[in-house]
């Protein structure tokens, strides 16, 4: 489907090229039509990066960018949207409770529940809205865990799987942890898929229709090469990603093994979104 995004976005070229279909601003509005209203809370240090990889998947920074692109949480709050992403932060080693906009995301994610009709949540987004919702702890890790897992369908009958494999490979980057026991405890959460070596990476709750996806399916090719060699650079203790690199030879040109189930989850998310949402979205939170 194509996806409409301002004339002038940054990330505009770069989906150009890679074939997503896009449709211009202007082009849009002049057709008779409802596309789906879908949101972005972005808590990525980089803006562009991060905006690239999610418009990547659902069309299959600086002070200027945030001002031309980005809009308050004031000026967006009485608006309604089908679906709502909220990205990961580089703030997981923190008690959530000590995050200096905690106050504020708790206030978003209660806004979700009469604003929106399906959230997505990310990596340490997921992680905070499990906690905000239903208790679920948080764990930090000895070790980072760091690179591309093999992950299992524990469920594929859900919708949200439809098309996936038995077994499958998405990217890992955290410092933290659910624990699978916890989140089966709560049996208002449906774990999904799983890990035998990095735990629960993806929670259905129904009665929200929320996501939780733990880990970072929405990862480009260079993702894991680009925080390894940053960290390396900086003198950090860090380990070569697992099962990235060919051979775990950081000189050789990392394999994307992700990019179809990361396609498949975000197209499964916005068709479950499109069949349900009701037509006008005044109706939504009703």
């Amino acid at each position: 489907m194509p996806i409409r995004i301002p004339d002038t976005l940054p990330a505009r070229e770069t989906l150009l090229k890679e074939g997503v279909a896009v449709m211009r601003e202007t082009d849009a509005i002049r057709q008779d039509i409802r596309p789906l209203q879908i949101g972005l809370l972005n808590l990525m240090p980089n803006k562009i990066r991060t905006e690239t990889q999610i418009a990547r998947l659902i069309g299959a920074s600086s002070q200027e960018h945030l001002i031309s692109f980005y809009q308050t949480w004031e000026e967006i709050r009485e608006r309604k949207f089908d679906g709502f992403i909220v990205t990961g932060a580089p703030v997981e080693t923190l008690p959530f409770e000590e995050v200096n906009y905690w106050d504020e995301l708790t206030q978003i994610f209660d806004w979700t529940e009469r604003n929106v009709h399906s959230p997505l949540y990310i990596c340490w987004g997921a992680m905070a809205a499990a906690y905000h919702f239903h208790g679920l702890p948080k764990h930090l890790l000895e070790a980072k865990a760091f690179g591309v897992f093999r992950h299992r369908n524990l469920d594929p009958a859900s919708p949200y799987l439809s098309g996936f494999s038995d077994d499958f490979s998405i990217p890992v980057s955290r410092w933290t942890e659910v624990r699978r026991n916890e989140v089966l405890e709560r049996p208002e959460l449906r774990l999904l898929i799983d890990s035998d070596d990095t735990g629960p990476c993806l929670l259905e709750d129904r009665a929200r229709r929320s996501l939780y996806m733990f880990n970072h399916v929405e990862y480009d090719s260079f993702s894991l090469k680009e925080e390894f060699e940053r960290d390396r650079e900086a003198g950090k203790q860090i380990q070569v990603p697992y099962g990235y690199f060919p051979g775990d030879d950081p000189t050789r040109q990392p394999l994307n093994r992700w990019r179809s189930h990361a396609h498949l989850l975000f197209g499964n998310w916005i068709n479950q979104t499109y069949q349900s949402t009701p037509f006008s979205l005044d109706e939504i939170g009703g």
